[in-house]
């Protein structure tokens, strides 16, 4: 029987017609949905890794189109001390998360998701956006080495710095007057500048140190190429995705801070990526 044959069946059908009402209206709307969705098919969790001189606000543009796309995001803080510090403290932080992730690296954050993602099986991608991807044994300055130097490599400002312990050592900043057009030539003026003011600074160290684990080697991996990227060389970040043979790589008209500047593409492959996974 129809619902509306009951609501004309009288007393007892109208009672009975008011309840099946009652129930159709405390089920979620997305329950259908979920119920047939089937278990491997859950949104994953997408971790986005800022790199040096930058902290986790350069991807508000991206974390607000894939909150819309309803995905969780999450952008911890790299601390941006040096490989086995960050990667071990980004290594926690993604055994706390439960499900799949997606794992996103910019610049230095590239060489900080490779090592952290090593042995944390609920990874399922590895995205590099505009980023460093050496391999085991290998730093930061020994692979951009096979390339010519980045214009960026000469507008760095050093300052010491001492740690808590007594120990010291060099942060490096990009040069206030330098970054517009070494760093960001594809925003405004304003924003570089503000860019410039904020800058987080990264430990010199960090470009010697060795990664002694490479996650690359063993997940899918999708890379974003920044064409006019002058802080790190657009033919080391294709010869990164064609050593990891990359499922995608996308080349667009950007600076290095392509999250900034176009932040659309970087989404896109970031869901192409949970998509291809088997994660919608």
């Amino acid at each position: 029987m129809t619902v509306s044959g009951i609501l004309t069946s009288g007393k007892g059908g109208l009672a009975l017609g008011v309840a099946v009402l009652s129930a159709l209206t405390v089920v979620p709307a997305h329950a259908a949905d979920d119920l047939g969705r089937a278990p491997g098919s859950q949104k994953p969790t997408v971790v986005l890794v800022h790199g040096a001189f930058a902290d986790g606000s350069s991807w508000n543009a991206v974390v607000q189109r894939l909150q819309r796309d309803g995905y969780k995001v999450f952008a911890p803080p790299n601390t941006l001390r040096g490989i086995p510090q960050d990667s071990t403290y980004l290594n926690s932080f993604l055994k706390t998360i439960k499900g799949p992730i997606v794992l996103v690296g910019h610049s230095y954050g590239g060489e900080v998701i490779s090592q952290a993602a090593a042995g944390v099986d609920n990874v399922k991608a590895l995205v590099y956006v505009n980023a460093i991807m050496p391999d085991k044994g290998e730093s930061s300055a020994s692979l951009s080495g096979k390339f010519p130097p980045a214009p960026l490599t000469k507008a760095f400002k050093k300052v010491p710095f001492r740690n808590g312990d007594g120990s010291t050592g060099t942060d490096l900043y990009i040069q206030t007057a330098k970054l517009h057009a070494t760093f960001a030539q594809d925003l405004s003026q304003q924003q570089a500048s503000v860019m410039a003011s904020t800058q987080r600074p990264i430990a010199q160290s960090a470009f010697t140190d060795k990664l002694t684990q490479a996650a690359w080697r063993d997940k899918p991996v999708y890379v974003l190429v920044g064409r006019q990227d002058r802080a790190i060389d657009p033919s080391l970040e294709r010869y990164e995705a064609k050593r990891a043979h990359a499922r995608k790589t996308v080349e667009i008209n950007s600076s290095h801070v392509s999250l900034v500047s176009h932040p659309q593409a970087v989404t896109d492959l970031i869901v192409s990526a949970a998509r291809d996974s088997g994660h919608r």
